[in-house]
């Protein structure tokens, strides 16, 4: 089991410095802690991060884009704690954002205004207000009506907004359905015919300033020609843009860089920084790319203990204190991650069904085999859990949304306390009755007693 669980853990993050995992002495650490030193000190389930392995991530990629002048910023939807963005922007990252809530967490987390985009299709008018108010570096305009809304809004804040149009290529990712962003029929950017005609009228507004264009189609990309057939379509269209008299700055190439969930490699950064130079890398642009999961995603685990081993006649399986309210993905997107027990005290081979205790048949999170035996009370790591883990879990049947920890050589700390349930109750404690201009509330109840 040791020799499988240690080359599991290096496959897990290839070419994303996730080798910060390993077994020492027959037990599990992150870095230079033992992991079963932190479930001591921190109730499961906690996810857990390695500072070295994002720190090694985000240098390995600034280092293979930087030959084509390429910046990075991070998608903070895939993890979102500010410890975690502290520690990119310490590092120079930038930050893609797709709400006010993202906004507030860069600032908060020291990350120059300056270097945040705000991507998104559903800006509202007050989340687009306090972007320009704090001066972020660009806003990715996804529709017509968008853009008559950062019109209003820059014209009463009497500022001149940097805009980004957000071109739909109608380029199939090749990922899940639910993970695409570039088909034609999906619901983010603009159609690629409509993008000239409202690119002049950007151009027109002077409370605009159209910097260029932007563009993302998908999240989880393993294959890379995608990537080709879309940056293609927008160098394209910068040359079409430019050849009626219109500048084009910059370009937001997105995010969506994939990771191995399994055994398998991930994509050759050296492989995607030359479809970037070979399709936009002559075009003058400022450019720019948004990863997210390729950051951070390998760095972080779950960690979970084994409640009940469940014994029928056709499986074994063991019910653990993380459900799919912790981590979301294998419920939503059938996704698998890796598991490792956090000691290596026994031998076997059996194959066991995973599951939360959520109230719902959905709340597994999958089948694993040529695990050692299990029992109550011992220790699981779930891998590959650092992005859209703990930024998409929630306190459903009223769990507590689990605590999260991040190590640092041989030291670690809690970054996000345990929401507990009677923390989430002050937030339900009774408020005033309001009446409305026509009928009071109060008279509406007596009224639906006599009913």
């Amino acid at each position: 089991m040791a020799e499988h669980a240690i080359a599991m853990v290096a496959a897990a993050g290839a070419g994303a410095g996730s080798k910060q995992l390993a077994y020492r002495d027959q037990a599990l650490h992150m870095e230079r802690v033992c992991i079963d030193t932190i479930a001591t000190a921190v109730p499961t389930p906690f996810y857990c991060y390695s500072s070295d392995a994002i720190r090694t991530a985000y240098l390995t990629l600034s280092a293979a884009l930087k030959p084509i002048g390429a910046s990075v910023c991070f998608a903070v939807k895939a993890n979102g704690n500010l410890s975690v963005l502290g520690l990119l922007a310490a590092l120079g990252s930038g930050m893609d954002i797709v709400s006010g809530g993202e906004l507030e967490r860069a600032v908060s987390a020291g990350v120059p205004a300056s270097k945040i985009i705000f991507s998104g299709v559903g800006k509202k008018r007050s989340e687009i207000a306090s972007a320009l108010e704090v001066g972020i570096h660009q806003i990715n305009v996804e529709s017509e009506a968008e853009l008559d809304a950062v019109i209003e809004a820059a014209g009463v804040l009497g500022v001149r907004a940097a805009v980004a149009l957000r071109v739909n290529p109608d380029v199939d990712a090749g990922t899940h359905a639910k993970i695409s962003t570039g088909k034609k029929h999906d619901k983010f950017g603009i159609p690629f015919e409509d993008i000239p005609a409202l690119y002049a009228k950007a151009l027109a507004a002077p409370e605009l300033d159209p910097v260029g264009l932007a563009i993302h189609i998908g999240s989880q990309i393993l294959e890379l020609s995608p990537y080709r057939a879309a940056y293609s379509r927008i160098a394209d269209l910068v040359r079409l843009l430019r050849s009626q008299g219109m500048p084009v700055r910059r370009l937001d190439l997105g995010g969506g860089i994939g990771i191995p969930y399994d055994h398998g490699s991930g994509p050759n950064l050296g492989e995607y920084a030359t479809i970037v130079r070979e399709t936009v890398g002559g075009l003058d642009c400022e450019l720019t790319v948004e990863p997210g999961r390729w950051l951070v995603g390998p760095a972080g685990i779950l960690v979970t203990e084994v409640l009940y081993i469940k014994e029928t006649a056709d499986r074994l399986t063991a019910i653990v204190d993380a459900g799919m309210n912790d981590l979301m993905r294998p419920a939503m997107y059938g996704a698998v991650h890796p598991v490792f027990p956090l000691k290596q005290v026994r031998q076997g081979s059996h194959t066991y069904q995973i599951a939360g205790p959520v109230c719902e048949s959905s709340d597994i999170f999958g089948t694993y085999r040529d695990l050692a035996s299990l029992r109550s009370g011992d220790r699981l790591a779930f891998g590959c859990a650092g992005a859209y883990g703990a930024s998409m879990a929630s306190t459903y049947n009223a769990r507590d949304l689990a605590a999260e920890v991040l190590v640092d050589g041989d030291q670690f700390r809690v970054i996000r306390r345990r929401q507990t349930t009677e923390a989430l109750l002050t937030l339900e404690e009774e408020t005033e009755w309001q009446g409305s201009s026509v009928q009071s509330a109060t008279d509406l109840r007596h009224e639906w007693k006599e009913i």
